[in-house]
């Protein structure tokens, strides 16, 4: 069966950094489907959202927090370390969801889904094909467990060239779950705080009214 490329599937961090602008979030959900100058097609909100996406890609994939985190991966998935942290990334932020946000997970994700549903003729071919499964399945709520991230992991290894390892990235979490939990934390302050500056808007946190 052909494999394709990979594309991240940190969707919960890259909707949770988009602030309070609808179509912003469109974009910087649709990141990894837009390359090069296709951005340009689209609404400029949306194209907003899409360069926010890559430059949030090139800040995690030069933090050294990130760095740490996928030599633990690196003995198994080699290049796609990376691929695997991202989702671990998004575990906690889910796990730890109060700590970020004061809705719920499953309201912030119910009002992300009518968001992307109202700007759905935006959406890439491929992103209009995988949504609907991923609101039925409840994809980003899921990510709360670890069996949610496992699953979402054997489905990538499935359609991608991604290795089929989920078992084993689930243990490497387990064992080093102190490790991750921590390097995880300060990684979202630091990007958070690097958002926040560079883009010029705010990411509503516990105690402060949200407007989604």
């Amino acid at each position: 069966m052909f494999k394709c490329k990979i594309i991240n599937m940190n969707y919960l961090a890259h909707l949770y950094l988009s602030g309070e602008n609808k179509m912003l979030m469109t974009g910087n959900f649709i990141g990894d489907f837009v390359k090069g100058k296709k951005y340009l097609k689209f609404p400029e909100e949306i194209q907003k959202g899409i360069l926010i996406h890559r430059r949030i890609d090139t800040f995690t994939d030069r933090h050294n927090k990130f760095r740490e985190a996928k030599k633990l991966l690196r003995p198994e998935y080699g290049l796609y370390s990376g691929i695997v942290i991202d989702l671990f990334y998004d575990h906690f932020l889910a796990k730890n969801w109060s700590a970020y946000s004061d809705i719920s997970l499953h309201k912030f994700s119910k009002k992300a889904h009518a968001i992307l549903l109202s700007n759905f003729s935006f959406l890439p071919a491929r992103v209009q094909g995988f949504l609907p499964n991923l609101i039925q399945k409840r994809r980003l709520e899921s990510y709360a467990s670890k069996e949610g991230i496992q699953k979402s992991l054997e489905v990538m290894s499935m359609y991608t060239s991604l290795p089929t390892k989920s078992k084993k990235a689930i243990q490497i979490m387990k064992s080093n779950i102190n490790f991750f939990e921590k390097n995880f934390t300060d990684f979202m302050q630091d990007i958070i705080e690097y958002v926040e500056k560079e883009f010029q808007f705010e990411i509503k946190k516990p105690g402060e009214n949200s407007l989604i």
